[in-house]
């Protein structure tokens, strides 16, 4: 039997609506990740996957274990995500103090997409840097509003916690994991085996601009619907106020407080939109691209697409259109 000393546990949690292939899919990544790194050199660190889940006494215990027998306690564990809403505090509630303890004892704690929302249960990222999938940001936001979350991001590594955002990003969580514990070469192999990028990619590049629409401020309402018809295009704060009935401080404001975005902000928003589309299922030149959608400049069309989205136009084009 292999020595405690030379495994490192990643548990990964089963908590209700778990997406199992997720679970399944980073249970290969570990023990294909341990194969490689046992291959490159047989006395490298190995690899211990276990599942955990509640039993009937609502009671966190190891339903899965690579290497029975071994009595360490897992050094990462895992929330992986799913893809039903998110797990309603009461359903988390038991696995927080679990996940607690395990973090006093020195695990690392993630999560991938969802699984942000059983994480945040624990209190933990109360005040910390966090991403989640970005069509559960403003959910998560309002649960947890002392979150510092960046739903930009892919997956934001701080350490002792690590989130990660779409929902395929396990693919990133897992891969960052054994760069930490095996190092770059073994994560390297991985990725290169299961055909997958390595870490690096941001959760924007896939993003699409989702303009809060349900604030319930009418005035506001009215513009984002007048400002979506016109794609944004040669419009003023002025114009904005005006088309509100609103004097120009008060719009500011109301605007701000109903989209989470200044007027200037929401509108680039909506023209990369466009500009994302163009790319991705057109042949047009980039410079027509950014006339169409409003910009005289190309030069700051670009500027702002890459401000926004991660990536210029034409990488955005290499890596997304079907043309």
């Amino acid at each position: 039997m292999t020595a405690a000393r030379d495994l490192i546990e990643i548990g990964l949690v089963l908590y209700p609506g778990v997406q199992e292939a997720a679970v399944l899919g980073l249970t290969d990544l570990f023990m294909l990740a341990n194969r490689l790194a046992v291959e490159r050199s047989p006395e490298a660190a190995r690899l211990r996957v276990s599942h955990w889940q509640l039993d009937a006494g609502n009671t966190v215990i190891r339903t899965f274990d690579s290497d029975p027998g071994a009595d360490n306690e897992p050094a990462m564990v895992i929330l992986p995500p799913t893809l039903l809403q998110p797990i309603p505090r009461e359903a988390a509630a038991p696995y927080a103090g679990w996940l607690r303890d395990r973090h006093a004892a020195g695990a690392t704690l993630g999560s991938v997409c969802a699984g942000a929302f059983v994480l945040a249960e624990t209190g933990l990222l109360s005040g910390r840097a966090a991403t989640t999938h970005w069509a559960y940001r403003d959910a998560l936001a309002l649960r947890f509003p002392d979150i510092l979350l960046d739903a930009d991001r892919l997956v934001i590594d701080d350490g002792d916690i690590i989130t990660a955002g779409g929902y395929m990003a396990w693919t990133d969580l897992g891969l960052k994991l054994v760069d930490r514990v095996l190092g770059s070469t073994v994560m390297m192999d991985t990725a290169r085996f299961m055909l997958v990028d390595p870490p690096g990619r941001e959760q924007r590049f896939y993003s699409p601009f989702a303009p809060r629409l349900t604030h319930g401020d009418e005035a506001i309402l009215k513009v984002q619907h007048w400002l979506q018809a016109n794609g944004a295009r040669d419009v003023t704060l002025g114009a904005m106020a005006e088309h509100a009935g609103l004097e120009e401080r008060t719009f500011l404001r109301r605007f701000r407080n109903a989209t989470g975005l200044k007027p200037t902000e929401y509108c680039q928003h909506l023209r990369v939109g466009k500009a994302r589309e163009m790319l991705e299922t057109t042949m047009r030149s980039i410079d027509q691209i950014a006339w169409e959608v409003g910009y005289d400049d190309p030069g700051s069309f670009r500027k702002v697409f890459a401000r926004i989205t991660g990536l210029v136009p034409g990488d955005y084009r290499k890596r997304f259109g079907t043309e």
